[in-house]
């Protein structure tokens, strides 16, 4: 059976291809806003560090009205590092939007996703959005874009995708580039979605099932249990069968059952929610991402959702150093500082994000974290220290395999955008990394080059910086997981060593100023330091301890340049993931709601010359 007055769909791409600003546009034409409302850009990312970043990290989902249908619209992140977002919200949909920039084309990520969507056997319609640039070349990406399915092994059917040309920005869509800025509106995007889409499939008389695929929670409710139905009905005060993922089976009663109105969530009413429905059940305070509900006389669980593996971890412990617990100027201070409570908070991350894992270290005040990428732990260390709490972060390491005898590391597909004059730069840094090159296009109409890349993990950890630097901030950069492969050998991606603090006490302007003709520096004067805190970088490749909280001696005699003014570069200022990327193994960084600092793992000077003349790794 189907249910022809709903559609459930998801939109998926690379990031900042235009997935969040076509809901927006969709939302508007469907008339969820009022007319004299004011509506922020982006409206369903909701995240304060979503809007800072300019990305989607949480999957979310919004209901919208057309001619009678009712469209659940499932917005996904752009980043594989929240993978896991994507593939639950594609167990929730019954077909996929695809977009594509008419100027990018195709990129890593959208590899990553149409993979996924591939996999799960869902209809796609292709969106080719933001023909309104001035460099838009929409014939040549939708080629790119049937390059991709066929690399991928899509089926003859899959293939057989309808494709739209779209300005998200301005809600317009048709059926060739050339029309969309004529067009009125999105009707010929909401015609293909219902027309391509399939209705949701049931079996009549089937027992309730649903698969409870995220959380959210309630001040007045508690928590969520977001779920897609499958099979049969629900209502508020209902019994059902609560399934859980270790196989056992309890029974519990629902308080309340939701369903979503545009951007709100309201009352599913007496007629309850039937199949095919993405309703929010509260009832059950300690429902995991991967239970099953059904029915309480016949229970039958769904298969478990399955999510790739983690292939990057890191270390997160208690703040160790000596100005734990003290704000920064201007700042608020730590007030979160105990093992206790950084164990409750991973913890609680484990129940909504089935992307990490959690793992005991040999001390008891640190764990380790793993998950997909770089940025996905380093917006879990950012959404902590907002929350008040003070951590030690490591440097974060690929996971490796045992495959078949020989030691395996995980790989990156890297796709780059640079000028033509800084072709020759990335290539070599790439090369230094154990990069190999797959292909090479010259768009010489706009000077620029795209090269696709399979380089180690580990080989990226720590690049973008550097190659934002060599291409003077000008080449776009974008990775996705590409598999395992044997280890590729040692890999010396930092050239440059530290300047390491050899006593506590404040900078002087004075000391700063010699220093900084060794290398660039991270602190100004005035800044409180302390042994083993990293106050810049060696312009050599070794460590250097320094003092820069030395004065100028004060003598009875007067000098000709006594008044000279000091002139000082401005220090560097390193973000979180800037941070985590600079580390060395022997490095960490001290993260605290007003500060970012690098620091040593070892503080005490003598006991790091010890470790380096007996060759031994310092401690996690």
């Amino acid at each position: 059976m189907q249910r022809a007055d709903l559609r459930n769909v998801a939109i998926v791409a690379h990031v900042d291809h235009g997935k969040t600003t076509l809901v927006d546009a969709m939302l508007r034409e469907s008339g969820a806003f009022r007319a004299n409302q004011e509506v922020a850009d982006r409206v369903m990312d909701s995240m304060d560090l979503e809007r800072e970043k300019g990305i989607t990290i949480l999957a979310k989902n919004t209901a919208v009205r057309h001619e009678g249908l009712t469209v659940n619209i499932v917005d996904t992140p752009g980043h594989a590092d929240f993978g896991g977002e994507v593939e639950r919200a594609l167990t929730m949909v019954d077909g996929v939007l695809l977009l594509v920039d008419a100027s990018e084309g195709p990129l890593p990520q959208t590899r990553f996703v149409l993979r996924k969507t591939l996999e799960a056997r869902l209809p796609v319609i292709c969106v080719v959005n933001k023909v309104d640039r001035s460099d838009a070349r929409a014939a040549e990406v939708v080629d790119a874009v049937y390059e991709l399915f066929l690399d991928l092994g899509a089926a003859d059917d899959q293939i057989d995708f309808p494709i739209v040309y779209c300005n998200a920005r301005t809600g317009q869509a048709a059926m060739s580039p050339e029309e969309v800025e004529a067009s009125p509106g999105l009707k010929v995007l909401w015609d293909l979605l219902v027309e391509r889409i399939p209705a949701p499939v049931y079996e009549e008389g089937h027992p309730f099932q649903a698969l409870v695929t995220n959380l959210d929670a309630s001040p007045y409710v508690g928590r969520l249990a977001l779920c897609r139905i499958r099979n049969g009905k629900i209502r508020k005060g209902d019994s059902v069968a609560w399934c859980r993922h270790d196989g056992t089976i309890e029974r519990v009663r629902l308080s309340e059952v939701y369903v979503t109105d545009a951007l709100d969530r309201v009352d599913a009413g007496p007629e309850g929610a039937g199949p095919g429905d993405i309703v929010a059940v509260a009832g059950i305070p300690e429902v995991m991402i991967g239970d099953t509900l059904a029915d309480a006389d016949d229970p039958r669980p769904l298969p478990v959702i399955t999510i790739d593996e983690p292939s990057i971890a890191v270390t997160i412990g208690v703040n160790t150093s000596p100005l734990a617990g003290r704000a920064a100027p201007g700042g608020p201070a730590g007030t979160k500082l105990t093992a206790r409570l950084i164990k409750g908070r991973l913890d609680a991350e484990l129940v909504g994000n089935v992307s990490i894992r959690l793992l005991p270290t040999q001390r008891p005040d640190t764990w380790e974290v793993q998950g997909r990428g770089e940025l996905a732990l380093a917006v879990l260390v950012e959404l902590m220290r907002r929350e008040g709490f003070e951590l030690t972060v490591g440097k974060p390491q690929v996971l490796t395999r045992d495959i078949a005898g020989r030691l395996h590391e995980p790989m990156e597909r890297v796709s780059v955008d640079v000028p033509e004059e800084f072709l020759g730069v990335v290539t070599q840094l790439l090369s230094l990394r154990k990069g190999r090159m797959e292909t090479m296009t010259n768009h010489s109409e706009t000077g620029w080059c795209r090269m696709e890349w399979v380089v180690p993990s580990r080989g990226l950890i720590g690049f973008r910086t550097e190659f934002l630097t060599e291409t003077r901030g000008t080449g776009q950069l974008h990775h996705v997981f590409d598999g395992y492969a044997p280890w590729c050998g040692e890999l010396r991606t930092r050239s440059n060593g530290s300047m390491v603090a050899d006593r506590r006490g404040a900078t002087t302007g004075y000391a700063l100023t010699n220093l900084q003709e060794r290398g660039a520096l991270f602190v100004g004067p005035g800044v409180e330091v302390y042994e083993g805190m990293i106050i810049g970088q060696n312009a050599r490749s070794e460590d250097m301890d320094v003092n820069p909280t030395k004065e100028k001696k004060l003598t009875n005699m007067r000098a000709a340049a006594a008044d000279e003014t000091v002139r000082l570069v401005p220090p560097l200022s390193l973000s979180l993931e800037q941070a985590l990327e600079f580390i060395r193994d022997d490095e960490s960084v001290e993260v605290t709601p007003s500060t970012v600092r690098l620091r040593k793992v070892v503080l005490d000077q003598a006991e790091r010359a010890k470790r380096r003349a007996t060759n031994r790794p310092p401690r996690d």
